[in-house]
């Protein structure tokens, strides 16, 4: 796609052929801004998605026969609207840090794997640097990552404690207990964040090619973060639900001991299609997370004078 003939609305600052390439700080920087804002909004289809996901394990109850509206009005009526926001800071502090790298760092990345003309910027070469971003942001939001899965999945009308949380963690498991899960976590950023940056970017060329629309026009930018959520979706669920059973599995009682051996006694014990199991409330989240996300990112990218993706 072309990454030449970038035009500004006179909403936002010029970004000219001139100028040097944005340093890596206001690039994570901004993703990270982006990630906060957005994970504020979309929290509560997250919490349910967990929810369905660790339905019936480790003596959780059975969400699943429940489905979406079903658990959403029982942890309405059992725990509180306050509930759906159950673990939000640690969703803020994996945003700022996993987040804010696999977004921020696509960029470099890109021109790391050689995408510096539209000749060579091929759709693999722009998923390998967003699986590569993806990777390098998964390793540093893990802990975050862990804290955030088990307080969503705590019940209770109580709201759970990250400090609570985390020394629980590190009483039972040590410092590795922040690290659980984390070969299908680095495996499931890689896939989506691949997918993602790439069908972005790469859907954005083809409606700019067949409209006419800028890359800064927020409809051209709304139709390809919803077609890149979709895809994402599809290709992420089955890693969604391993890491999920991974990090929510109890430190005395190991029902996998790695990733591989959870998607084959998933796949075995309960069916593949368990593998996209919640697909509908990961869609519902990745869909608007997608769209806020790039969209408030694109618009942190101009207003620091960067060029739009």
């Amino acid at each position: 796609m072309s990454l030449n003939n970038y035009r500004y609305s006179s909403a936002l600052p010029l970004a000219t052929a001139s100028a040097a390439p944005p340093s890596l700080l206001k690039q994570v920087g901004g993703a990270g801004s982006a990630a906060v804002i957005t994970v504020s909004f979309i929290h509560p289809i997250d919490v349910v998605k967990t929810r369905l996901q660790i339905s019936g394990t480790n003596g959780a109850r059975d969400y699943r026969s429940m489905g979406v509206g079903g658990t959403v009005k029982t942890v309405m009526t059992e725990e509180g609207v306050s509930a759906f926001w159950k673990g939000i800071n640690a969703a803020w502090l994996r945003e700022s840090s996993y987040t804010s790298l696999r977004l921020g760092l696509y960029e470099p990345c890109k021109i790391a794997f050689g995408c510096t003309t539209p000749e060579n910027s091929t759709f693999l070469k722009k998923f390998a640097a967003g699986s590569a971003a993806g990777a390098l942001g998964s390793l540093a939001g893990n802990p975050f990552d862990v804290l955030k899965t088990q307080m969503m999945a705590s019940e209770g009308s109580e709201a759970p404690s990250i400090i609570k949380s985390a020394k629980n963690i590190m009483n039972k498991n040590g410092i590795k207990g922040f690290y659980v899960g984390i070969d299908s976590n680095v495996m499931r950023a890689m896939v989506l964040n691949g997918t993602k940056m790439a069908c972005y970017d790469q859907i954005k060329g083809s409606v700019v090619a067949a409209t006419g629309l800028e890359k800064t026009n927020l409809l051209c930018q709304f139709l390809a973060a919803g077609g890149a959520g979709f895809f994402m979706t599809c290709t992420v669920a089955p890693f969604d639900m391993v890491r999920t059973r991974l990090m929510n599995q109890p430190a005395d009682a190991k029902i996998y001991s790695n990733a591989i051996d959870c998607f084959t006694k998933i796949i075995t014990q309960e069916g593949p299609g368990t593998l996209w199991r919640g697909f509908v409330p990961i869609w519902s989240r990745f869909a608007p997370t997608t769209t806020l996300q790039l969209i408030i990112f694109e618009q942190i990218r101009g207003l620091m004078g960067m060029k739009a993706l």
